[in-house]
């Protein structure tokens, strides 16, 4: 049986994008927060991040917020890409647990 659609697991790059619209913000400040939140591991190029953020418009994850100019239009996240937020980070918090429990990292 398929999970729900909001209890699927998210790429790297879309957990991201979906934390840094907390705040509205627009593409290039997308890019930048990305690269901050993730000590600079992360590193977003333009059509992964349009591609991506393409993608959970159509999700209605997010929205567009800004302006018709696309190159000043900003986007945030909806109270469903809340959600989905909210569902890996559970998702996430159980393979840490389960990884360290078996690996004997556990502290």
């Amino acid at each position: 049986m398929t999970p729900p659609l909001e209890k699927s697991p998210l790429t790297e790059a879309a957990y991201y994008i979906l934390l840094s619209l907390y705040e509205p913000m627009h593409g290039y400040g997308i890019m930048q927060n990305v690269k901050v939140l993730s000590s600079d591991r992360v590193n977003l190029g333009p059509g992964t991040l349009y591609g991506a953020i393409s993608t959970l418009l159509e999700k209605g994850w997010i929205i567009s917020a800004g302006e018709s100019d696309s190159r000043k239009k900003e986007y945030q996240i909806t109270e469903s890409g809340k959600k989905v937020v909210g569902y890996e980070i559970q998702r996430l918090e159980e393979l840490l647990k389960n990884g360290k429990k078996i690996t004997g990292a556990e502290q």
